[in-house]
C-alpha cells in the first residue's frame, strides 16, 4: 500500500455465520480521512467494522488494515494489529467498578505498559485531548452520556492508533452532545488520525460534512460529496 493509504478492501466478501453481508466491496482509506458509514437496519455497517479488527472473517477478495493482510493474519498477530487501532462503541463499555483513570490504567497494563510514570503521563494527555482533564477520578455512574462516550475515546486514543472506528458514537446521546463528539472526532483527525464512523443521523453527517459510504444491497457505494441523503439512507439500526 501507499506511504498514506491505512485501509485498501478490494472485492471482499464479508459473511456472518455463512450468511453474506457485503459483497465485491472496495474501500480506501487514507491518514487524516474521515469516513461516514451509512445504510439501513442490517445492511452491514457494524460488520464492516467488525471485520476490520477480525472480530468478522473476510472471505475472498484483497484486505489490507494499517500494514496487515486480514486474509493471511495469525491469530496471534490479530492483537498488535488492534494496538493500531481505537474502537469506539455506542454504550461506551466502560468497566464501571472503576474510576475514569483505572479504566484507562486498566488498558494500557494490558496492552504492554509497564513504567508507572509514562502510564500517568499518557492518560493525562488523553483525558486533556478529550476535554476531561479534572474528571478522572470519577466513576462511569457519576458521569453523563456524553461524557463517558469522551472517555471511550479517549481510551481508544491511549495507545495512539492510525484508525478510530467509531460505531453508532452518538446512539445514544442528545442531538447537542451527539455534536460535540463528532467534532471531537473531527478534531482528532486533523491529528493525522483517519476516522471510520457510522451512523444513522443525517443531521450530523451534514452538520460536519466529510465523505459517505453507504451499504446497500449486499454492497458499498460511495455517495458524491453534496449529494441529497434521505431519511432511509440513515435509518436507525
Amino acid at each position: 500500500m501507499e506511504g498514506d493509504l491505512l485501509v485498501q478492501l478490494e472485492n471482499i466478501e464479508i459473511c456472518q455465520e455463512e450468511n453474506v453481508v457485503l459483497r465485491d466491496t472496495s474501500l480506501t482509506l487514507h491518514k487524516g480521512e474521515f469516513i461516514y458509514v451509512i445504510g439501513k437496519v442490517g445492511s452491514g455497517k457494524s460488520s464492516l467494522l467488525k471485520s476490520l479488527y477480525c472480530e468478522i472473517p473476510i472471505r475472498q477478495g484483497n484486505a489490507y488494515v494499517a500494514g496487515y493482510d486480514l486474509r493471511k493474519i495469525k491469530r496471534r498477530e490479530i492483537p498488535y494489529l488492534r494496538r493500531k487501532l481505537g474502537i469506539v462503541f455506542q454504550d461506551f463499555q466502560l468497566l464501571i467498578d472503576r474510576s475514569v483513570i483505572k479504566n484507562l490504567e486498566f488498558v494500557l497494563k494490558a496492552t504492554g505498559w509497564k513504567n508507572r510514570g509514562e502510564i500517568n503521563k499518557r492518560i493525562e494527555e488523553v483525558l486533556e485531548q478529550v476535554g476531561m482533564p479534572t474528571k478522572g477520578y470519577k466513576m462511569p455512574h457519576e458521569l453523563s452520556g456524553g461524557e463517558q462516550q469522551r472517555v471511550a475515546i479517549a481510551r481508544a486514543l491511549l495507545n495512539t492508533p492510525e484508525i478510530i472506528l467509531a460505531d453508532e458514537p452518538t446512539g445514544n446521546l442528545d442531538p447537542e452532545t451527539s455534536g460535540q463528539i463528532v467534532q471531537l472526532l473531527h478534531d482528532i483527525r486533523h491529528k493525522e488520525t483517519a476516522v471510520i464512523m457510522t451512523t444513522h443521523n443525517y443531521n450530523i453527517v451534514k452538520a460536519f460534512p466529510a465523505r459517505v459510504v453507504k451499504c446497500e444491497n449486499d454492497k458499498l457505494y460511495d455517495i458524491q460529496e453534496g449529494a441529497p441523503l434521505t431519511y432511509e439512507d440513515t435509518e436507525y439500526e
